[in-house]
């Protein structure tokens, strides 16, 4: 997990037909986490968009708070904690979009924020347990 995540960063779940079908290149993250490479949103959208598949952006925003600077470690462990709360709703990527510094009666903290994002060949959301059986299938086929 050497990747430096800042804003605009796009985390993908690992899976293979995916990744092969878009052609998209990511370096290892977390546990089943990569960050693509070279590839804002709107440059991810539009690939996406060019092999027909289409490119969710979900509204509501997450954000984590930690106490401190801002570092590469506290960066990766609010990163960590975003895909956790994220987790249950079985989205396959997340677009970080804000790490914001600030102080309260002088103690530092940073406010990390964050997006889900989906990547999908319909062009309507799959429903939650659409989603899930996605990514059982994609684990099954990790192995």
């Amino acid at each position: 997990m050497t990747t430096t995540i800042q804003a605009g960063t796009i985390l993908i779940e690992d899976r293979a037909l995916m990744a092969e079908t878009l052609g998209l290149q990511s370096e290892p993250y977390s546990a089943h986490w990569g960050v693509v490479k070279a590839l804002d949103g709107l440059a991810l959208g539009r690939k996406v968009q060019s092999a027909g598949w289409n490119f969710f952006f979900m509204a509501a925003e997450t954000k984590v708070m930690f106490f401190g600077a801002i570092g590469a470690k506290n960066i990766q462990n609010a990163v960590k904690r975003l895909l956790g709360k994220l987790k249950p709703m079985n989205f396959n990527c997340l677009e970080v979009t804000g790490i914001v510094a600030k102080r309260f009666l002088g103690v530092p903290y940073t406010v990390v924020s964050a997006h889900s994002r989906h990547i999908q060949q319909s062009c309507y959301l799959d429903g939650e347990n659409e989603r899930r059986t996605s990514q059982r299938d994609a684990e099954q086929a990790r192995g």
